[in-house]
Parts: C-alpha cells; structure tokens; sequence
C-alpha cells in the first residue's frame, strides 16, 4: 500500500487565513496581468481555452471519469468522494499570499512550506537520483523510443534540463531543486501574489535565476515544453474545487502538453495515494487513446504517461491494521 489519505495538520495551516465570503465571490476572476507575458518573450498563448473546457466536460458526460479517490486498488471500499473545500479556491489562496507577502515584508517570512521542509527536500534528492539515473541510462523498463532527451542527445547534463514547477506558491521547491544542480528553472501560479513572494524571496536567497510568472495550468499561457514537471500539492488543490473532476480532467490535458516527449512528470499529494495517481493515469491514457489503439504495438507504448517510479522512503504509519504514508511522491514518463 503507497499511502492512506491523510489531511494536513491543522499547524500547518495555521498561518493561512480563512477567506472572507467577499473574498470567495471573484474566484473565477483570474489575476494574471496582460503584461505579464513580458517577463519572458517565448512564452505566449496559443492553446484554445474554450475548447479545452468543452473537451472536459464531454469526457464528464462520458462517464468515462472517475475522480482518484474512487479508485480503491489498495481498500476493500472506495473512499468517500472528496468533500469540496476552500483550498481549492484561487481566493483562498490569493487571501494567504497577500497575508504572507505582508508577513515577509515585515518579518522577512518564507511563508508556509506545504507537506513541510523535510519533504520538500527528499522529493528534490529524490528527483535529482531519478533525473541522473535517466541521464546515464541506469533505470530499468525504460523502451527504446521512450527514454529521456538527456539520453538521446548523448552527453546533455543534469544542470541543462528546463524545469517547470506548477502551483510554486512560494517557489522554495526550486530553490530546493536548484542546490541538487538544476538551473534552467521556471515556476507558475494563478495567484499574483504567490509569484510575488516566490520571487522576492528567490533574490534574497540568491535564485534570481528562477524565473516566475503568473500562470493558471488549467488554461496555461505557455507554449514550451519541459523536460521535468514538478506539481507539489496543486493536483490536491484543484480536486478540491467544488468542480474538482471537470478540473482535474483539464488539469492532465493541459499536463500532457507542458512534458515534452521522454520528459518527467513528477506529482507529491497527500490526498492521493500512489495507487490512486497510477489509476488516474491510466484512465486518462484511455480516453485520450479512445479506438485508436493499435492492437500491434503494446498498450504502456501508446499511453501518454507510464508510471515511471515512486518515493519509498517516507515515513509510515499503522492505521486500521494497515500501513500506509501521509505522502505519495509519484513519477511518470511522457512518451
């Protein structure tokens, strides 16, 4: 068993503020500037938002989806469907940043650091061994036509791979991935202040390398391919928009177009468990297949994402006679 669905603890929420009905009241109203697209020249907008809400909800009316914690391939019952919650509300978020933002200026805080510190930083080591062992070709199962651009370009690098955080928050993820030696890095957020604290905070730290924009993954903005993709509770957050499933089904379309082909998609939830993530892949691999198969060529060699590997070293806990983790570190391949 990867884990069992365990919420945060309440300390670390504890310096989030709850939102204001006012506050809830714009949740759609998405704060990205138009000029913002300025801080970096070859990121523009080409992808057909309307058309990737339409494509969401007709896989809903489908039926063909089921939300991750419907999957229950390490439960004898499926879990109840996910309750709605604030912290799948841009406002939430908005609200915390600003709080944090304020609490930086006058206290020179870092703000939350969500799953904690220690996690933070296996899923970055974690990450780096699992990058290295692509780039020298040591990681088993991987075919052929299906290994990193790191292999196929002989020779390229770890610290040349371009990294993309979704959901940065605070941006101390990169920072994290930058002291394992990535340096071409590049985080996002919906919330303006979130991307303004990230980047406050990346100059004062000495990562004013890192590059930040505003950006919203459900309707992303940017037109690059990344090798590596980090999501470090975003997933978690978008299932628990009181539209969590439609979001979720735009939050893979939208995914598969930001790894490119042999990149990385590396997801850290603690709502989901690794099984559950798996699940929700493979059910994606589906209906983007849909009756195009081709039963000559296997199906994890036509799927857009195989799982590639897992965290195994977090700690465990006994509950109801089973063991589980609070967190599940899960990595894909792109093909």
């Amino acid at each position: 068993m990867a884990g069992i669905r365990w919420p945060p603890d309440d300390s670390e929420l504890s310096q989030a503020r709850i939102p204001s009905t006012s506050d809830l009241i714009s949740d759609d109203d998405r704060s990205i500037a138009a000029d913002s697209w300025s801080i970096k020249s070859d990121y523009g907008s080409t992808l057909d938002d309307e058309q990737r809400h339409v494509d969401a909800a007709d896989a809903l009316s489908t039926g063909t989806f089921r939300a991750a914690s419907d999957y229950s391939s390490d439960k004898e019952e499926p879990d109840a469907e996910v309750e709605p919650s604030v912290l799948g509300l841009q406002s939430y978020w908005d609200a915390t940043y600003t709080d944090e933002l304020a609490n930086f200026h006058e206290h020179g805080h870092s703000g939350e650091v969500w799953f904690g510190a220690e996690i933070t930083g296996i899923v970055a080591s974690w990450t780096k061994n699992l990058c290295d062992d692509i780039a020298q070709g040591r990681l088993q199962g991987l075919a052929d036509g299906a290994k990193s651009e790191s292999v196929e370009q002989d020779g390229k690098i770890l610290s040349s791979w371009n990294v993309l955080d979704i959901g940065t928050g605070n941006g101390l993820l990169l920072h994290e991935l930058a002291k394992q030696g990535f340096s071409d890095l590049t985080g996002i957020d919906y919330s303006e202040g979130a991307i303004n604290l990230a980047q406050r905070l990346a100059d004062r730290d000495g990562f004013s390398n890192i590059n930040f924009l505003v950006d919203d993954v459900l309707e992303t903005k940017l037109e690059k391919q990344f090798q590596l993709v980090m999501d470090k509770g975003t997933l978690d957050a978008i299932g628990l928009h009181p539209d969590g499933p439609l979001k979720r089904i735009m939050y893979w379309d939208s995914v598969s177009k930001l790894v490119c082909p042999g990149g990385i998609l590396v997801i850290t939830s603690c709502n989901n468990t690794k099984d559950e993530l798996v699940h929700e892949v493979e059910n994606f691999n589906q209906r983007k297949l849909g009756g195009s198969q081709d039963p000559e060529v296997p199906k994890d060699q036509q799927a857009l994402f195989r799982y590639l590997s897992h965290v195994q070293s977090y700690p465990t806990f006994m509950f109801g006679g089973s063991e589980g983790s609070r967190v599940a570190t899960v990595a894909f391949l792109r093909s």
